[in-house]
């Protein structure tokens, strides 16, 4: 079999990516350079920064990503991108930079759906992974509950009503004062803490068995810290972090077991920075081993923004002859699925 090798860019948030990626599956290397530290001091990520940013290190991560590959350009047969969703002047920039240098070297373009790079992380650690799968997609940004039926081919179950579990993770974190990023902090502290402390909702969605809800739980821990407040009751932050998590990693595993079951489909997968929570992956991890399913998940570095994920879909777009012209445009809101 030839080799087909991929240089991804990927600036859809805060990380400033790119990867060499060989046949999809064998990353030769994955330069990320974040900007949490900088993102920090806001307590969130502020989109002009990150598209400063970006700008500013876009073409020495590129050139980086070729130098520890031991790869020239001209050794690429294809340039990805991710072109949505996102924050939209970030994807510009990876947009802008990927259109430049296969315009400048003639080799073709293809842009990727941000989310199909989560889920074809699971491919770079998984070799023997195969669709069809279920899969759970938690990030800062999106909760999707999907269906992988064939590599491109997805059916959504469900998503999220209003924020999605990580975009929750860092509301709460503000709010208990750990700061940002929420995830990460939320799950080391809520390791001290009590997850039986106190009572949070699981929200359901009625009309739809597979959607999520977390605003509701959101103002439900902001409601307990206000009424601790006014009563002059001590707040443990450990417990408070602890209870709120154990709510969203319940409900995140009852509707994706309830997938697997009605599906027939006995593997199952996570992808995105919430799929790095340890909570959640021990719960799934039981929940899986107890209905006899394959659980895959990929390391923590591959569920946060990277390149590598974006070069691994995108080999299975190249194998499908997918190509994108120079009109390739950044979709902040583009849904997985839809194509240009």
């Amino acid at each position: 079999m030839s080799t087909v090798d991929i240089l991804a860019i990927e600036t859809s948030c805060d990380e400033t990516a790119a990867a060499v990626v060989e046949n999809g599956r064998e990353v030769r290397s994955n330069i990320i350079s974040s900007q949490i530290d900088l993102h920090t001091l806001y307590g969130g990520v502020v989109p002009e920064i990150a598209s400063r940013k970006h700008i500013e290190k876009i073409n020495q991560v590129a050139e980086e990503a070729l130098r520890v590959a031991k790869k020239k350009l001209s050794d690429m047969d294809a340039i990805a991108v991710t072109y949505g969703p996102g924050l939209v002047g970030a994807l510009l920039v990876g947009v802008s930079a990927a259109k430049a240098i296969s315009f400048a070297s003639g080799i073709p373009l293809i842009g990727v759906h941000h989310i199909e790079g989560h889920i074809s992380a699971n491919y770079i650690e998984n070799k023997e992974l195969e669709p069809p799968f279920v899969c759970l997609v938690v990030s800062g940004g999106h909760s999707h509950l999907v269906v992988v039926r064939d590599y491109g081919a997805y059916e959504i179950l469900g998503r999220t009503r209003d924020d999605a579990a990580g975009e929750a993770f860092d509301k709460v974190a503000r709010a208990i004062g750990l700061g940002y990023p929420g995830g990460p902090k939320i799950d080391k502290v809520s390791r001290q803490g009590n997850p039986q402390a106190i009572s949070f909702p699981r929200a359901k969605v009625g009309d739809a068995v597979y959607d999520f809800s977390f605003s509701g739980l959101k103002s439900a821990v902001l409601n307990y810290l206000n009424s601790c407040e006014m009563k002059g009751i001590p707040v443990c932050q450990a417990d408070v972090a602890a209870s709120f998590q154990k709510a969203v990693v319940d409900v995140l595993v009852e509707h994706s077991m309830m997938a697997v079951e009605e599906s027939g489909i006995k593997k199952f997968a996570i992808a995105g920075g919430v799929a790095s929570n340890t909570a959640l992956r021990e719960a799934l991890a039981d929940a899986c081993l107890e209905k006899g399913i394959a659980f895959y998940h990929p390391s923590p570095i591959l569920c946060t923004d990277n390149a590598a994920m974006i070069g691994a879909a995108a080999y299975y777009e190249y194998k499908k002859g997918v190509r994108h012209g120079y009109d390739l445009n950044a979709v902040p809101n583009l849904k997985l699925g839809e194509s240009i």
